[in-house]
């Protein structure tokens, strides 16, 4: 049984009874024979565990990339990993693998779960085993993870209508405070603006920096089309470098168009004639609708939907 369940009344924080909303222990649990990378090669996913003391599950401490695999190919591999060793730099991580033995372990793991066509790579450094307490110094034997699977992030109709989004009350993080350009374990800035897009019925969510202007999504980079030109939030901004925003952008500059980095702010994007996300994930998803009002007709815009076809052309290609 996969369905939700209502539990009896449970009393909350302060006292009034609310039901509570609970789901089957292996509603979202991986699929059998699913085969993971953990340490040093390829477990059985039910055997891919981690101490309950690793600092990554502790305080989040550790680092990760999503990255696809099209046609049996690990797309824009060396950029990832670049990223991936980059977030290690920054958090003072010590890998134990090199780029090139995390390439081998990402394509035995692919073998191991028969992937020759499209799929999907979660590549995750943890902190390792230590103490109680955040001193990276009471720490020992950080350990990668490599999970091979399948991933869609919205369903196929989302491509077709769009995404409907809410501007999130959740500032973005600080550059100061957490970089988003480190992809680290820690995302919980972005859980709870998703959180919060749910709850308004939404699919997802646009989030701003504390000074107004206009970062990302909650897992995707976002772009805006006005008088013909692609604009996107600028690296200073507080985003995630993405890999498929760099890929989209070169996309449009190949089709004449003028792409810019900029400041945008609130205004920026309801007004734009298109918008639309990247990710790895998500690739290029339209945006049709925000805070309730539409962009341009509120149907997927026509460069946009050029971009999608030109985005796949290229990911099959590479």
């Amino acid at each position: 049984m996969t369905t939700a369940t209502l539990d009896a009344k449970s009393p909350d924080l302060f006292g009034v009874e609310r039901k509570v909303e609970t789901m089957p222990e292996n509603a979202f649990a991986p699929r059998a024979g699913l085969k993971v990378w953990v340490g040093e090669g390829v477990v059985p996913v039910e055997q891919a565990v981690v101490s309950v003391f690793d600092h990554a599950l502790l305080y989040g401490d550790g680092i990760f990339e999503g990255i696809r695999i099209y046609r049996g190919r690990i797309f824009k591999e060396q950029e990832h990993l670049l990223r991936f060793l980059e977030s290690a730099k920054i958090l003072r991580l010590t890998l134990p693998m090199n780029a090139e033995k995390l390439s081998r372990a990402m394509y035995e793991t692919m073998r191991a779960n028969g992937v020759s066509g499209d799929g999907y790579i979660r590549l995750i450094a943890t902190r390792g085993v230590g103490a109680l307490g955040i001193s990276i110094r009471r720490t020992a034997n950080p350990s990668i993870i490599i999970i091979v699977d399948k991933i869609s992030l919205y369903a196929a109709d989302v491509y077709e209508r769009g995404l409907h989004c809410i501007i999130s009350s959740i500032s973005r993080n600080h550059v100061n405070a957490l970089n988003p350009r480190i992809k680290s374990l820690n995302y919980l800035n972005n859980v709870l603006a998703k959180a919060e897009a749910h709850a308004a019925n939404a699919d997802e969510a646009i989030m701003l920096g504390i000074d107004g202007h206009v970062c990302e999504c909650t897992g995707d980079n976002i772009f805006v089309i006005r008088r013909g030109e692609l604009l996107t939030p600028g690296r200073w901004e507080g985003i995630l470098e993405g890999i498929t925003r760099g890929v989209v952008m070169e996309l449009a500059r190949k089709r004449g168009m003028t792409v810019a980095e900029t400041s945008l702010v609130r205004h920026d994007l309801l007004i734009a004639e298109e918008c639309f996300a990247t990710g790895t994930a998500a690739e290029i998803v339209p945006i049709t609708q925000i805070s309730q009002i539409p962009i341009g007709d509120g149907k997927p815009g026509r460069i946009t939907k050029q971009l999608m076809e030109d985005f796949a052309i290229y990911r099959n290609g590479v």
